[in-house]
């Protein structure tokens, strides 16, 4: 029997063929065919400028809003109104969706509730918001919060309640105290989770930043998009179309850097 195994001819496997990490130059190499081919179709007149600008013309319009400062007057408004409204969201979103994972109270009267209102589209909610607090900077953190809170409580009571319970009565039986066991089972255990719902959350609260601006505001990205929008600057727009994806990416990164340190005991 130890005669046939050793005649055995070993298979390699073959997982590559069937999926695997992709080169990371290729992600750069079809982004910069995409740009170079939308340039020529620009130049080359097969898409009308009416409709678009080209990636020179975007780059020269970011330029100058880059000398005249006005890139960070928008910016600054925009990044002022997105933190206070998301950090604010997700702060609650965290503290409601712990209550509903450990309280059975909490479960059963806030997330009807929660589940009640979540499909609601949020923007539906601005003009409400208008008349509650007026046309300044209180209707719009509270549309950017309103947008980051119910994802923020999903994902943490979701993350609460997947949690390994076994690890749970592990802590109990060596005697901790339910605090204890909070802080140092059930929070660490739900980061990931956490953490998951607040890149979605931040892609909503930055959709919810550029209708505010859109509705109401002299300042901010959304406002710069809506005014170029009315007079069909397409250079313009797709500039301000452009720091919008440069701050998610940014933002994303940044998240990223976080989730890194805080789960640093995983790895």
């Amino acid at each position: 029997m130890s005669e046939e195994n050793d005649k055995r001819i070993p298979v390699p496997l073959r997982a590559r063929e069937f999926g695997g990490m992709a080169p990371r130059w290729m992600g750069w190499a079809t982004f910069a065919l995409l740009l170079a081919f939308w340039e020529v179709a620009v130049r080359a007149g097969w898409i009308s400028r009416t409709f678009i600008a080209s990636p020179a013309e975007i780059i020269v319009q970011l330029q100058n809003l880059l000398l005249s400062g006005e890139l960070w007057l928008h910016l600054g408004a925009s990044l002022r109104r997105l933190l206070i409204g998301w950090g604010l969201g997700s702060a609650l979103g965290i503290m409601i969706g712990l209550m509903i994972g450990l309280s059975r109270v909490a479960r059963g009267t806030l997330l009807p509730l929660v589940s009640a209102l979540f499909p609601v589209p949020k923007i539906a909610l601005l003009p409400l918001f208008l008349v509650w607090f007026g046309i300044d900077e209180g209707s719009k953190v509270a549309t950017i919060l309103i947008g980051t809170l119910f994802p923020t409580v999903i994902a943490t009571y979701a993350a609460v309640d997947n949690v390994d319970r076994n690890l749970i009565r592990m802590g109990q039986s060596f005697g901790l105290p339910p605090a204890a066991i909070v802080r140092k089972i059930i929070l660490p255990g739900a980061m990931p989770g956490i953490f998951a719902g607040f890149r979605i959350s931040i892609s909503i609260a930055i959709t919810m930043l550029v209708v505010a601006e859109m509705m109401n505001a002299d300042r901010g990205v959304g406002a710069y998009i809506a005014a170029a929008g009315q007079l069909y600057q397409m250079d313009q727009l797709l500039a301000g179309v452009t720091l919008l994806a440069l701050l998610g990416i940014v933002l994303s990164w940044l998240l990223g850097v976080c989730e890194r340190r805080v789960l640093r005991w995983r790895e």
